[in-house]
């Protein structure tokens, strides 16, 4: 168990150590001062809570075996051979 433990703090050592420095870009308020952007700043929770509140549940209960014939859901069995069929 010791060693395990030497050697997990030695991983952790190395790691911290040879990791490289990361910079943040500096802020360029020409292009973060449109007036747009401060709409997407207030909306985009919104859009977020909207998702998983509403969105995300109604599809859940959707596509339930009972409830998908009533609603006209049909499963996309294909979605992954769309991309390679050409």
């Amino acid at each position: 168990m010791k060693k395990i433990l030497i050697i997990f703090l030695i991983f952790c050592f190395f790691t911290v150590v040879m990791a490289p420095a990361s910079f943040a870009d500096e802020y360029d308020t020409e292009s973060a001062a449109h007036p747009l952007r401060f709409l997407g700043y207030v909306f985009h929770p919104i859009g977020v809570a909207f998702d998983y509140l509403l969105a995300r549940p109604a599809h859940f209960l959707v596509h339930q075996k009972g409830l998908n014939t009533l609603f006209g859901y049909k499963e996309d069995t294909d979605r992954f051979l769309k991309w390679s069929e050409k």
